[in-house]
């Protein structure tokens, strides 16, 4: 599953799986992202704590990046639990915000989910985040709980089918 897209501000993207050798520009990535963009404290700040992050992520999650002039500047991520759910996790660059990339980087992950055989997804997002959470309810999920500081939104996936993500 690979899509190439134009996004909207007319750069060419490309969203894929995460590949071992994606691993030092995905590091870039988080090393240049915005602290005020961060979320719920990641990714973090701390060099090495950074570097054990990615490598958790990457070594036991379900990845895709989205790509741009050769250089990671997307992530998101399916992170099994104990339960048998997942949590979504997502990432855009500072710079490549609010050009449809985040969407693509959920339709692209949940399909990967779906192939791999994930049921259900959820995830948290600061109510002040609505961009993300309008993302969020367009890719399907519900609220499902709610306080000041957090809101908990989840999904329930369908068996795979045979549509990609876009291209």
């Amino acid at each position: 599953m690979t899509a190439r897209f134009q996004d909207r501000r007319g750069r060419t993207v490309e969203v894929r799986p995460y590949r071992p050798e994606d691993r030092e520009s995905l590091l870039q990535m988080y090393r240049t992202f915005d602290p005020a963009h961060r979320a719920q404290g990641i990714p973090p700040l701390h060099p090495l704590r950074l570097v054990e992050w990615v490598d958790l992520l990457t070594r036991e999650g379900l990845n895709v990046v989205a790509i741009h002039a050769g250089r990671v500047v997307g992530h998101a991520v399916l992170m099994p639990e104990r339960d048998g759910a997942y949590e979504l996790a997502i990432f855009v660059h500072q710079d490549y915000q609010g050009a449809g990339i985040g969407a693509r980087l959920i339709e692209a992950v949940l399909q990967v989910g779906r192939e791999r055989g994930v049921r259900r997804v959820w995830l948290t997002v600061e109510p002040w985040n609505t961009r993300a959470i309008a993302a969020y309810r367009r890719a399907g999920f519900r609220r499902t709980a709610a306080d000041p500081w957090e809101e908990v939104w989840e999904l329930t996936l369908d068996a795979p089918t045979d549509q990609s993500c876009g291209s």
